[in-house]
């Protein structure tokens, strides 16, 4: 309202704005405004200071507008403008792509259409439709992805299903939480004599005779987590047949799950040429300490002898400790055997001491095998009690039994110092020899396994003439 009561403007008319205004104000309103003529020259170009987007389009001015427009976008805009210029109704808004001559960008607006003066000027006011395509094409993908996954899913439900009905081994999956059925094999439905719309959601302890339902599910998954999974006997419920279960535990969708598999009492019973179960046995109830390390020492897994060896309570306290830490003379016993296994596959009655937690030392000797895991190398190791084995074994050089023989041909023919001086320079020879053959002619290795430095070595080695027989110089 005016001061003198009337209305500021009627009937849609809106008073006279100075150019500088109007410009500022079309420029907020819109994100794009482009004053064309009744031929499409742009006369001026409005850009919204608070949209970044745009580039500067002030070169536009002058020019025709289709050469800003996309080949496609060229008829619509000549079939809008023409229907503008010729009708006096308003006509609707059209969307347009705009772009440079090389490609290097493109956006779409929506435009209307506006008569602003008597001399046929046309004003377009435009709005951005990037932020409405980018989500468009967002949702586009988010739908694809969405049946891509659905398809994927059906595919792999599919799979399932061929797989459960053709194996013939009996499975049931059941639900850890609440000890239920979730799904069967068509192999499961014949040996446990029910129809699978039955079984699905019943408790799977049900099943069996003088099972409870928490007991025998927190069994299975105890037993799945544990490093050696065994077999739970029991016998099905009302037919009575013997069975074992055989479970293995997952995660799907939060939720803990356990498979198990249930074998008919056929199949309990271990087959005399199973050889993967009889080694496993013998892994298990050996007399021989048995370790199995990677290429750097980390222990893998050790059976019960092994553990009486180093006085350890469980195989758990194992994990991530290296064999090295139980040898005597620690990561140079270790070096020596599994490059020597690793060279030759194989090694034997290696001697060392095997050092407990808490015992003292005790001596062994070792067999090496060098094992392939995929890409991996694999280790076994067997320790044998050195101190229950004959000790009247053959030295590694035979020079050593023409040394011993001339050391007892000097008993009557010297003193008893000259010869315990003599018999004490064949044990050193000989244990110089042992040391050198055992890590391969490694010099420092060797100095290291018998306690001395590479100096002292060295000077042993020239007093014994045993440089000479690897054709190295005394330097």
């Amino acid at each position: 309202m005016t001061s003198r009561g009337t209305k500021y403007w009627d009937s849609g008319a809106i008073p006279l704005i100075a150019p500088e205004i109007l410009g500022d104000i079309i420029a907020e309103v819109a994100d794009l405004g482009v004053v064309i003529s009744d031929n499409g020259t742009v006369l001026s170009v409005l850009i919204n200071p608070a949209n970044n987007a745009f580039r500067k389009l002030e070169h536009w001015e002058g020019k025709d507008i289709r050469s800003a427009l996309t080949i496609e976008s060229v008829s619509k805009f000549d079939a809008r403008l023409h229907a503008f210029v010729e009708s006096s109704e308003p006509v609707r808004p059209v969307e347009l792509n705009h772009a440079d001559n090389v490609g290097r960008w493109e956006f779409p607006v929506r435009y209307s259409f506006h008569r602003i003066g008597p001399d046929g000027a046309i004003l377009m006011l435009g709005r951005d439709l990037r932020p409405i395509a980018e989500m468009q094409q967002q949702l586009v993908k988010a739908q694809l992805a969405l049946e891509h996954d659905y398809e994927t899913q059906r595919e792999y439900d599919t799979r399932f299903r061929v797989l459960m009905e053709c194996t013939t081994n009996p499975i049931v999956f059941v639900s850890i939480k609440s000890g239920e059925i979730s799904e069967v094999s068509a192999a499961a439905v014949a040996l446990l004599e029910r129809p699978r719309e039955e079984l699905i959601g019943t408790a799977f302890a049900s099943l069996f005779d003088g099972q409870k339902r928490g007991d025998l599910v927190d069994s299975l998954a105890a037993s799945a987590i544990s490093d050696r999974t065994t077999k739970t006997e029991t016998a099905i419920r009302g037919t009575g047949q013997a069975v074992g279960l055989v479970p293995a535990m997952f995660r799907a969708s939060g939720e803990r799950v356990l498979l198990c598999r249930i074998a008919p009492a056929d199949d309990v019973a271990p087959r005399a040429d199973d050889l993967a179960r009889n080694l496993h046995d013998l892994y298990i109830s050996g007399p021989e300490a048995i370790v199995f390390a990677s290429d750097g020492g980390d222990i893998l897994s050790a059976n019960e002898a092994f553990l009486d060896f180093i006085d350890v309570a469980h195989d758990i306290n194992l994990r991530g400790r290296n064999l090295s830490d139980y040898l005597q003379r620690g990561s140079v016993d270790l070096k020596v055997m599994v490059e020597n296994a690793g060279r030759a596959g194989r090694m034997r009655m290696y001697a060392t001491k095997l050092a407990g937690e808490y015992g003292s030392p005790r001596s062994v000797e070792i067999s090496i095998t060098k094992l392939h895991a995929g890409p991996y190398a694999v280790f076994a190791f067997v320790l044998r009690d050195a101190n229950q084995m004959d000790v009247s074994r053959s030295t590694v050089n035979p020079t050593s039994d023409e040394s011993m023989r001339s050391v007892v041909e000097l008993v009557g023919s010297a003193t008893l110092k000259d010869i315990v001086a003599e018999t004490t320079n064949v044990v050193e020879k000989m244990c110089i020899e042992t040391a050198v053959e055992l890590t391969m002619n490694n010099r420092v290795a060797a100095a290291e396994m018998l306690g001395l430095s590479r100096q002292s070595l060295y000077v042993k080695l020239r007093k014994f003439d045993l440089l000479s027989r690897d054709g190295e110089s005394e330097t």
